[in-house]
């Protein structure tokens, strides 16, 4: 065990330097413990490094029979996590972005080090980001899942400290005005992206949820039938998974005009590819899904000059199907939900 100071080169002159701040190294449970003891006296310094010791240990010795769980680092954690969700769960694209979140801020650490505190420093890490409440709080109940009994425990303490979720504003759902509409689809069949127009039409005239867009795949559009439809594929609800959707002129226009594209792009079209294939800019897996229409829709309300998220275009579609009176459709759509 050691506390030292370390040196570096001075940028300007060469010379070489001594840091004032005293830092700490040691080995814990065959991993090396090397970090700042954030002060100028050696004295302190040594006493950190005792003290960050020995709440490793009492860490440690916490949970007797799980000890080798708690000094594997939270990377390692999410790693396995990850492989078995995938086995379990059709939609894992959320679930590997707030890992990979998590990761970036946690994943050096051992899960012997995860407290209270650490979670508070990630919310806190995460606000600065700019990331949404809702997302940080998905993002800690997945930090909180994989740490097992050792989570539970946090999760009963932040939960006392009213700490455990941040406050997320409830959104509220709205329906685009005609004139909003027009002014998005103008904007999207004039954007650089060749997917946004297509997708912004299946939302607004099919009333399909984002996922629902993302995973379609060609076999399950009917373009030539005398009454063109699609089947929708994974959904949210075991009632939505497998529902026909009928296509009118406009929506069929669209995808028959993107499928002229696709076709250049790729050279012909299979039925198990996707309809929005997996690349940035431009698409160039059809054998992968997009994995987000965010980046083209935002460009999108930026340039028509309008608010709202991705799913007030299934508001607007519900809308407009009340609107005109057509309870019918508009009962069975409800009760996709």
């Amino acid at each position: 065990m050691a506390v030292f100071q370390p040196t570096y080169r001075d940028p300007k002159t060469g010379e070489q330097m001594t840091a004032a701040v005293w830092w700490y190294d040691f080995t814990f449970a065959g991993k090396r413990i090397r970090e700042s003891a954030k002060t100028t006296l050696k004295t302190l310094a040594r006493l950190a490094q005792q003290k960050r010791r020995r709440g490793l240990e009492e860490g440690f010795n916490g949970l007797a029979d799980k000890r080798d769980e708690r000094i594997r680092t939270i990377k390692e954690l999410a790693d396995e996590y990850l492989g078995e969700y995938r086995l379990r769960h059709k939609a894992v694209t959320f679930a590997e972005y707030a890992l990979g979140n998590v990761t970036r801020h946690l994943g050096e650490q051992m899960a012997v080090e995860v407290a209270e505190k650490t979670v508070k420093g990630y919310q806190s890490g995460r606000l600065k980001e700019k990331a949404a409440p809702k997302t940080i709080n998905e993002e800690v109940g997945f930090l909180l899942r994989l740490l097992g009994d050792q989570g539970d425990a946090i999760r009963a303490r932040l939960r006392r400290q009213k700490a455990l979720k941040l406050t997320a504003g409830k959104q509220v759902g709205k329906a685009y005005t005609p004139e909003e509409k027009e002014r998005l689809l103008l904007a999207a069949k004039a954007a650089r992206s060749p997917v946004i127009y297509p997708a912004l039409m299946l939302a607004l005239h099919a009333g399909m949820r984002d996922a629902e867009i993302r995973t379609m795949q060609w076999g399950r559009l009917d373009l030539f039938n005398p009454k063109p439809y699609l089947t929708v594929g994974d959904s949210k609800t075991e009632a939505g998974e497998g529902r026909t959707i009928p296509l009118n002129s406009e929506l069929l226009e669209a995808i028959v005009a993107y499928s002229k594209w696709y076709t250049q792009r790729f050279g012909t079209i299979q039925p198990d590819w996707y309809v929005f294939a997996f690349g940035k800019p431009w698409p160039q897996d059809p054998t992968r899904p997009v994995v987000t229409l965010k980046t083209a829709w935002g460009n999108v309300k930026r340039k028509a000059k309008v608010q709202g998220r991705w799913h007030d275009n299934r508001h607007t579609f519900i809308t407009g199907l009340a609107e005109s009176g057509d309870f019918a459709i508009l009962n069975w759509t409800l009760s996709m939900l």
